[in-house]
């Protein structure tokens, strides 16, 4: 058993590499493909001289975290300049500095694609991957995206226990991802706010008793009429207890392995409305960070202490 472990993370962590290039080159919303690639041609004075991304944005971190940031991150001349989650705006550098603080990134800045950040035991993703106009993706928008996020959700499956949902579009957006996923989702659903913290338990698989190893499936060679190689969705919402199936695409890879709940937290979003306000502060965005961490099994240190070396798993 123990043998297989690492060809099993080698298996995900090459499915996810194959995810992130398909996401890269998805084209599946007229509208944000039009604006995220003016947005690139035109650019803003201050990166005029700089080549943009222009694409949809991965997520960013490693296939085995723990811990999972979801929420609305490619902004125009931010993500979709960089091709890095959260990287060239201040939304970025509120976040990574707090991650910086508590010990789960090297460094507290997040300038470039190529700046040698690096998250310990913590991913980011988002449920919408373009930039969209007014930072306002549409309801269409947001359920077209989704599976990319059931499957990212699905790869990480086998070793995520925690994740923290940044803002209410987040909130709303994850949950039905969630589903689909293989957790059962509570009815009515949970409500967003900063500091909530709910349980999600997995529901059983066929493959729950012995079978479930965490390989997973290959995303499909070609792309279909959705991103992700799925049908896309019609409408908003979703069902709340699925079959571990994204639209009507391949099993969610990994359903029968990893934790047998995830904790769920909500924080307000990092956006510059939020951090300039003072809505959210830096207290209040580590302290989340700090009690997700720890539910994920991650050592954090106090803002103050600041030892050289990556956070590390707790025993």
């Amino acid at each position: 058993m123990h043998s297989s472990a690492p060809a099993e993370g080698a298996a995900r962590s090459a499915d996810l590499t194959v995810l992130d290039g398909r996401i890269a080159g998805c084209r599946a919303c007229p509208r944000l493909v039009a604006w995220r690639e003016e947005v690139a041609a035109t650019k803003r004075a201050a990166f005029a001289g700089q080549s943009y991304w222009g694409r949809p944005v991965p997520g960013f971190g490693p296939p085995d975290a723990s811990l999972l940031l979801v929420g609305l991150a490619p902004a125009a001349h931010g993500g979709n300049r960089t091709g890095r989650m959260f990287t060239g705006d201040r939304s970025g550098d509120v976040l990574y500095a707090a991650l910086h603080d508590i010990g789960l990134a090297s460094q507290g800045t997040s300038v470039s694609a190529d700046d040698g950040l690096e998250l310990y035991g913590v991913r980011v993703t988002s449920p919408v991957h373009c930039a969209p106009p007014a930072n306002k993706p549409t309801p269409e928008e947001r359920d077209t995206c989704r599976p990319w996020l059931v499957r990212e959700l699905g790869l990480l499956r086998p070793t995520l226990r925690t994740v923290v949902v940044l803002g209410a579009f987040g909130w709303q957006a994850a949950l039905p991802a969630f589903a689909e996923a293989g957790w059962a989702v509570p009815r009515p659903r949970p409500a967003f706010a900063h500091g909530a913290r709910v349980t999600l338990v997995r529901r059983p698989e066929p493959g729950d008793s012995g079978a479930g190893t965490g390989a997973a499936s290959p995303a499909p060679s070609e792309p279909a009429s959705g991103p992700g190689g799925f049908e896309p969705r019609s409408g908003a919402g979703g069902s709340e207890s699925g079959s571990g199936r994204t639209g009507s695409g391949p099993p969610v890879p990994g359903a029968g392995s990893g934790p047998a709940s995830v904790e769920l937290f909500g924080c307000f979003h990092v956006s510059q409305r939020n951090t300039f306000t003072g809505r959210l502060t830096p207290e209040m965005l580590r302290q989340v960070l700090a009690r997700a961490a720890e539910s994920a099994g991650l050592a954090t240190r106090s803002p103050e202490a600041r030892p050289a070396g990556p956070g590390m798993r707790s025993p």
